[in-house]
């Protein structure tokens, strides 16, 4: 099988800006739904993993069984992952007194392992491969290890490195940034700029989205957040809408429409 014809059937969507955007806003999302139920609705961390957990298995569920790939499934699956991943770090760095430094390095951990074995298993974790359910369930498992990873990640940058969300913020955009010079300029290895990169843009959204909800004297805006939640919400659904709308969008669209 060719990578285009590989392309051609996975399951995700084609990684360009818009995606990264999406990615990016769908984190903070995570961030401030997942403070949402866990907080504002006062349920607890243990209670909210719980839900969002749930959630989760049933959207992967869902997404395995799919025929081709769907756009609002996809992106509901990573709102999810990145939600349950808000507060598991929470739980486990918090009330499970773990601290932000033992739970990133067991979350790193994960991510690696998994990394590991579904490259041992089927030969590659580049995402274009994505479209059967193996490298389906390796792919959700590698995300959810990195969504709460970069929970963890961010939270430390901000508190324990006295950085604040907003100085935690610029240092992983600014670490984001390095990537996608690197993309651009030097013919590093693609595969492992995404996972980075991916793994990245975690800790990013939940610093902005810590800098959006948090109160004033920790400094934060102090927006409301199941209304910071809401306009986030309507934001990557009109950004899913008009993807199509680009060069990279119709193309994945003509493709995924002639495998249907």
């Amino acid at each position: 099988m060719t990578d285009t014809e590989r392309t051609t059937m996975a399951k995700v969507p084609a990684v360009t800006l818009v995606f990264w955007i999406i990615k990016i806003l769908a984190t903070t999302l995570g961030e401030t739904a997942g403070d949402t139920v866990s907080m504002s609705m006062n349920l607890g961390y243990l209670v909210g993993t719980a839900i969002f957990v749930a959630i989760l298995i049933l959207l992967v569920w869902r997404q395995v069984s799919a025929d081709r790939y769907r756009p609002f499934l996809y992106w509901a699956t990573i709102i999810a992952s990145t939600t349950a991943g808000t507060t598991l770090a929470d739980f486990a760095t918090r009330s499970l007194g773990i601290g932000y430094p033992g739970g990133s390095l067991i979350l790193l951990g994960g991510v690696a392992a998994s990394l590991w074995l579904w490259h041992h298993r089927l030969g590659s974790v580049a995402v274009a491969t994505v479209h059967e359910p193996r490298a389906e369930l390796f792919y959700w498992i590698t995300i959810t290890f990195s969504q709460t990873l970069g929970t963890a990640l961010g939270d430390w940058t901000a508190d324990t490195g006295g950085l604040g969300y907003g100085g935690a913020a610029v240092v992983f955009g600014a670490m984001l940034a390095a990537i996608a010079a690197l993309y651009l300029w030097t013919a590093a290895d693609r595969v492992l700029l995404f996972w980075s990169a991916f793994i990245l843009t975690r800790p990013l959204g939940a610093a902005v989205g810590d800098l959006l909800d948090k109160p004033l004297d920790k400094g934060g805006f102090a927006f409301s957040r199941p209304h910071a939640s809401a306009v986030l919400v309507v934001v990557i659904a009109l950004l899913v809408v008009i993807w199509p709308l680009f060069p990279a969008g119709r193309s994945q669209r003509a493709n995924y429409d002639a495998t249907s």
